[in-house]
């Protein structure tokens, strides 16, 4: 093959990603945001729980429309399946990637209408003091200054925001302090771990296993992503339960973390034979 492939459909998954990608993140910040300020403290963690629950049934519910729509062909709708010769089974087998993108966009879309006509502050509880609202925190570590009222808090245009010093100084508070930063540090590193064995895994499942594409995507679904749900909704209710502050949560959180370090090393002891491969791992002879 001379001649170069020339199409440019990458940049549209590229530009969709980033579009996606944009939808997202304010989900998470804002959210855990908005409930910390109009929530009892002590249903915060459950609350904060189910928004990360529900955040990991999500993928579990990718990876079974994935292993759905990868037992369909990829021009599905656009030829005569008939005259398909290959099976899902076939190294050269394509599944309709691209199906999942319209049908998880579609879903996307209509579950954001009903944000529209959340309102813009709830009532607080009695007992939820002005230190407990995220603005409050902001307030005593000083990333805002005392002499901007609130209503001229609420004239201020987030460009004027970004370009002036309010937006540096919040941004090197919260960085400067030790506890939030160690925390983010930390999450890093968890993340960055949990997300290398749910790229590969699936590969891995393919190669050492035998398995087809939609027969993985079907395993990591079901098998990784629930009991991480379930963990964190649990995590949440222990906390609650036990009235856990910053020490106690930090422990128990340290405890948890251990024990599953400690039980991923089993991990290194799961695995098959390496393929008998003429010339690679074995003589020609």
């Amino acid at each position: 093959c001379e001649k170069e492939p020339s199409s440019y459909m990458w940049i549209y998954i590229l530009l969709g990603n980033m579009l996606r990608g944009i939808g997202e993140t304010p989900i998470t910040p804002l959210g855990i945001s908005y409930l910390d300020d109009f929530a009892k403290e002590e249903n915060v963690p459950v609350y904060v729980a189910c928004l990360h629950t529900i955040a990991m049934m999500g993928p579990m519910f990718g990876f079974l429309l994935g292993s759905l729509c990868a037992r369909l062909y990829v021009d599905i709708g656009f030829v005569d399946l008939g005259s398909i010769t290959i099976t899902p089974q076939d190294s050269r087998w394509v599944g309709a990637w691209w199906l999942g993108f319209l049908i998880a966009g579609a879903a996307s879309f209509l579950s954001a209408i009903p944000f529209c006509f959340l309102p813009k502050s709830l009532k607080k509880p009695e007992e939820a003091n002005k230190d407990k609202t995220s603005r409050g925190l902001l307030e005593n570590t000083g990333a805002v200054s005392n002499k901007l009222s609130p209503e001229k808090t609420k004239t201020r245009k987030w460009s004027s925001m970004l370009k002036g010093k309010y937006f540096y100084t919040s941004l090197k508070k919260v960085l400067g302090n030790r506890m939030y930063f160690t925390f983010l540090c930390c999450s890093l590193l968890q993340f960055s771990g949990f997300i290398g064995f749910l790229t590969y895994k699936p590969k891995y499942l393919e190669q050492q296993y035998g398995q087809s594409t939609s027969k993985s995507n079907f395993l990591i679904g079901m098998t990784s992503l629930p009991p991480v749900g379930l963990g964190i909704f649990l995590g949440g209710l222990i906390m609650k339960k036990y009235k856990m502050g910053i020490i106690g949560a930090t422990k128990f959180s340290f405890t948890m973390s251990f024990l599953a370090y400690a039980i991923s090393f089993l991990h290194f002891f799961v695995g098959c034979d390496n393929y008998v491969v003429a010339g690679i791992t074995v003589s020609y002879e």
